[in-house]
């Protein structure tokens, strides 16, 4: 289930608000949601991330020895082995 908000934003933001939804394919409103989303999210989630990212950036040679059929250089796109 779902409630609604009403907020007020004046003409300005309003109009970078459309325009931002209309460049991403999107609405206001899935904007705004995404918004209030990330203002709640567990800020210990992007901290996380990164700890991933640097430990990731420091074991890439173990990574690619370990297995090297998935080191970036033998995939022809994300994800997949050439």
């Amino acid at each position: 289930m779902s409630k609604t908000v009403t907020i007020r934003v004046d003409e300005q933001l309003h109009t970078l608000l459309k325009e931002r939804a209309e460049a991403e394919g999107t609405t206001v409103t899935a904007l705004i949601t995404q918004a209030a989303h990330d203002a709640v999210r567990d800020p210990r989630l992007e901290e996380a991330g990164e700890v991933f990212r640097a430990f990731l950036a420091d074991q890439a040679e173990a990574f690619d020895k370990a297995f090297p059929d998935d080191a970036p250089s033998h995939l022809d796109a994300p994800g997949r082995a050439a």
